[in-house]
């Protein structure tokens, strides 16, 4: 199972983006861990100076601006 994380305020981006990830994965058919990171320090802790970020399995994959699908199709087939 492939831990990914939402970095971010809650900003409708953010929001998008989780939404994103999530579809894909229920696409897939692959069963993810998504959780949702508001703590700045937490965010910055991973370098993300803008966001939303995503991190997949402790990896910072993509940050600043909602990433494609193919993008997402990436990370979770990986």
């Amino acid at each position: 199972m492939k831990n990914i994380k939402v970095l971010g305020t809650g900003c409708r981006n953010c929001e998008i983006t989780a939404n994103v990830i999530a579809a894909a994965a229920k696409q897939a058919g692959v069963e993810i861990e998504l959780e949702k990171v508001s703590d700045i320090a937490e965010i910055m802790g991973y370098g993300v100076m803008s966001t939303p970020g995503v991190v997949v399995d402790g990896t910072l994959v993509h940050s600043g601006g909602v990433p494609g699908p193919d993008q997402v199709k990436n990370w979770i087939a990986s």
